[in-house]
């Protein structure tokens, strides 16, 4: 079950599911939505074990800007003991991941179900 997320940006968007964090991105992220959303990012992934997924369905642009958002976010989870998931479908955001290595540190997934199933597998839970 999905539910609708709460807005905390044009940009950002906020939901609980199944024991996650879910912060979707939308629209176009770039040096401005990123100084918008980092507080909120922060946040979420601040928290010692937290259990975030980042949804980027909905963004429409994404630059080094998210790039940086996304590693930081990676760092600050780890650093914590938590769970850090990308959801993508988007070919030309999926190419610039892959080029820039950031598909392997955090690899994205088709669907929320696909990446917590990468999570439930990985903690021994499936």
């Amino acid at each position: 079950m999905r539910h609708e997320p709460v807005p905390l940006t044009r940009q950002l968007g906020m939901y609980a599911y199944r024991g996650h964090t879910v912060l979707e991105f939308r629209g176009e992220i770039d040096i401005v939505a990123a100084t918008e959303i980092g507080p909120y990012l922060d946040q979420a992934t601040g928290r010692t074990g937290a259990r975030v997924v980042i949804d980027l369905r909905p963004a429409e642009f994404f630059d080094c800007s998210g790039l940086r958002l996304l590693y930081r976010a990676r760092v600050r989870v780890l650093e914590r003991g938590g769970q850090l998931h990308l959801v993508c479908t988007q070919p030309l955001t999926l190419r610039v991941f892959r080029v820039t290595g950031l598909a392997r540190l955090l690899p994205p997934q088709p669907s929320l179900d696909a990446a917590l199933a990468r999570s439930e597998a990985a903690s021994g839970s499936l």
